[in-house]
């Protein structure tokens, strides 16, 4: 069971899979490419385990991240995403 404890460690494996997604979408390095994604709503977000973001895959979160560099906000989350 994942709760707040344990939810770091599985951040461990996520996070760098966001950003090399940043990586390659933004054309930027890996320290740049990690502060977008650290300063973002969603990433504060995923950090709190009652959101359960944290059980979304990689390529949804960073659509995500996706949406929220364009609008400026983290949209809601349909059912078919999560």
């Amino acid at each position: 069971m994942i709760n707040q404890e344990n939810l770091h460690s599985l951040l461990a494996v996520l996070t760098p899979r966001l950003i090399e997604m940043v990586m390659a979408k933004h054309s930027v390095g890996w320290q740049a490419a990690s502060a977008l994604l650290y300063s973002s709503t969603l990433y504060e977000a995923l950090e709190a385990e009652d959101t359960k973001l944290w059980h979304l895959s990689a390529e949804t979160l960073f659509d995500l991240l996706e949406e929220e560099l364009a609008t400026g906000a983290v949209q809601t989350i349909t059912e078919e995403q999560a």
